[in-house]
């Protein structure tokens, strides 16, 4: 995933495991050439919402070892990596990632919304969890979101996009 090599990429440069978010903006705008300072800035902040980073006391924290993250020689973020993720389109890759082929899961996806009566995120976040992918951070999110769309519209908080309308599918 050219997202976690590009948050990875400065805490290996430097061998350290937390760095300011300024160190963290100019190693991958200046020093790397990668974005421009407000495209790195917006790094940080994709990151830290799939959950790759975290701020701890004005310091950015990797979630994961970005040792064990490979920085290919010549390698070069797509511009793509700034485009932060719907919940779906997470729990999706987490699915896939752990193995399930994408059409079969979006098809299951799907049939769980369908009889379950409950918004695409949190169908797809059940799905993951049953197949065995790591979606605390996402589970998370979607019981924001349902507990938010229930105090707004008086406990109504089904969705009616199917994962065939989203791009990711």
């Amino acid at each position: 995933m050219s997202l976690e090599v590009a948050v990875a990429a400065p805490f290996k440069t430097r061998a350290q495991d937390r760095l300011g978010e300024g160190e963290f903006v100019v190693a991958l705008s200046l020093e790397r050439e990668w974005f421009s300072p407000d495209q790195a800035k917006r790094l940080v902040d994709v990151a830290v919402g799939r959950g790759l980073l975290a701020s701890e006391d004005g310091d950015l924290v990797p979630q994961f070892d970005p040792a064990e993250v490979t920085v290919p020689e010549g390698f070069a973020p797509d511009e793509s990596v700034l485009r932060e993720q719907s919940t779906f389109e997470s729990a999706l890759d987490a699915i896939v990632a752990a193995g399930v082929e994408k059409q079969r899961a979006v098809a299951a996806i799907n049939e769980r919304q369908r009889a379950l009566a409950v918004t695409i995120e949190a169908a797809a976040v059940l799905y993951a969890r049953e197949q065995g992918a790591a979606v605390d951070r996402l589970a998370a999110d979607v019981r924001e979101e349902l507990a938010a769309a229930a105090g707004d519209d008086g406990g109504t908080a089904t969705g009616s996009n199917d994962a065939d309308d989203s791009e990711a599918a």
